[in-house]
């Protein structure tokens, strides 16, 4: 039985599948890099995380020189506003400037390398190999376990539970 486009109700679309002649060893290879793209993403994630929470810290400063000036505590409020506030984070750098640096070095080439290769090696194809390992653990038919978003449970079977 086939749906949209003319593929079937019950397997990954086009996109998902490996294109003919691409090795296993190139699939598992291709979803290696993605999984270390994926693990710099949720670094590239922390690293903008520290970008705010270092930017909060610095901006709550603010308040710290002003409530030390109000309990009379002048050479307090002085030392924090000339010895921490606006202070670099790392010699020459505020923190922007950091994640800019990891974007412009790391990242960017990182990200790029990465698609590329899909890409050359699998036509453009992303996730395969989780996309194979989808279809190896699901149960076929399952309402819960369909290949593709726009298969209606309802209509490929199931027990519904």
């Amino acid at each position: 039985m086939s749906g949209q486009n003319g593929q079937p109700d019950d397997g990954p679309d086009r996109r998902h599948q490996r294109p003919e002649g691409l090795s296993d060893e190139t699939v598992e290879a291709l979803g290696s890099l993605s999984k270390a793209l994926e693990t710099t993403e949720r670094a590239r994630g922390h690293l903008y995380s520290f970008h705010q929470l270092t930017g909060t810290a610095d901006l709550e400063l603010d308040r710290a020189v002003e409530l030390l000036h109000k309990a009379g505590h002048a050479d307090w409020a002085e030392a924090v506003r000339t010895q921490v506030l606006g202070r670099n984070v790392i010699p020459g750098h505020w923190t922007f400037q950091i994640v800019e640096a990891y974007d412009h070095t790391y990242y960017r080439p990182f990200r790029e390398l990465e698609q590329a290769a899909v890409e050359e090696l699998a036509d453009g194809r992303d996730h395969l190999f989780e996309a194979e390992m989808k279809e190896a653990r699901r149960t076929a038919g399952h309402p819960h376990h369909t290949a593709r978003p726009d298969v209606d449970p309802q209509i490929t079977g199931g027990d519904g539970g």
